[in-house]
């Protein structure tokens, strides 16, 4: 398998489009798995269409079909046979426009700016308007039971009472009734302008929920042909899943998005790997880091070949 055949089929050949002008994910993927079995220069790859159905997931009918729009967009050639198999050339001269990469990140500010304002509308909806509170007016307040100042007043000024106690009767009575007796409104309006965020129960998809993404069977043995067994899968998708679900992503081919993310995941766990190893073993068997080795002087003790 070439690298650099790979690298074009993935990344830089250019896009087919289907009919209503999305990408042709189907030519793609079938242009990809010819890659595999070329050379460094596009040559030499001669699948039979079986091994394609096995390494795409796709029906012959469906093979065939993408192999001529393939030749048609003349991305391959036939060049010859192998065993009753046609031997195939891929055109890596051509290379898909920088243009393709600005409409996706157009697309994807749009999508940001549409979840903001479905967000944005939610909430809306979500907080009760200031129209569905019950206010009592000034009106209804009872005023039978209020005593005016004026009164109270002359309550107070009443200086000719002879005993303690009826004086102190007197001051109760008037300063009793200085407040109105007022009915507390029976709406509550604990929620009016308050900010809450949408109610439990209400779903809000992803857009990558909504597209139906799933791992098929293919793109599992085109990660498990180029990483090998040692790149998680099942945990790199579901980091997939939830970084493109918390941002509201959407992009326009969900299959090769994943890919790229497993080619970054891939290349950063083979770097990681890379890294000098700060463990080292002791004589007598034991493995300390280095740090520790050090400060125990592990390191200047004799073994026992090198007493």
């Amino acid at each position: 398998m070439s690298t650099e055949a790979v690298k074009w089929a993935m990344d830089d050949a250019p896009m087919l489009r289907t009919a209503s002008g999305k990408p042709d994910a189907t030519a793609r993927h079938v242009l990809q798995a010819l890659a595999e079995h070329a050379r460094k220069d596009g040559t030499n790859t001669h699948p039979s269409v079986t091994r394609l159905q096995y390494r795409t997931g796709f029906d012959r009918r469906t093979v065939q079909r993408a192999l001529r729009r393939l030749q048609d967009a003349g991305l391959i050639s036939p060049d010859g046979t192998v065993q009753d198999r046609t031997r195939w050339k891929l055109h890596m001269h051509l290379l898909r426009p920088a243009s393709d990469w600005d409409e996706l990140e157009r697309a994807e500010e749009d999508s940001r700016e549409a979840a903001t304002a479905r967000k944005r509308r939610s909430r809306a909806k979500s907080v009760t308007h200031s129209n569905d509170v019950t206010v009592t007016d000034s009106e209804a307040v009872t005023k039978t039971d209020v005593t005016h100042s004026n009164s109270v007043g002359h309550a107070l000024e009443v200086r000719d009472v002879t005993h303690f106690k009826s004086v102190g009767h007197a001051l109760r009575a008037a300063v009793t009734t200085n407040q109105p007796s007022v009915e507390p409104p029976t709406t509550v309006v604990a929620q009016v302008g308050k900010h809450s965020d949408p109610p439990q129960g209400r779903a809000f998809h992803a857009p990558i929920d909504d597209d139906g993404f799933a791992v098929t069977d293919a793109m599992r043995r085109w990660a498990l042909q180029t990483f090998g067994p040692s790149l998680d899968l099942d945990y790199e998708t579901a980091q997939f899943l939830d970084h493109h679900r918390a941002n509201g992503s959407r992009r326009p081919n969900w299959a090769a998005e994943w890919q790229k993310w497993i080619r970054r995941s891939a290349k950063w766990t083979a770097e990681r790997g890379q890294r000098p190893s700060n463990v080292i073993q002791l004589p007598t068997g034991q493995t300390l880091t280095g740090t520790d080795a050090r400060v125990a002087g592990w390191l200047n003790l004799p073994t026992e070949e090198n007493p």
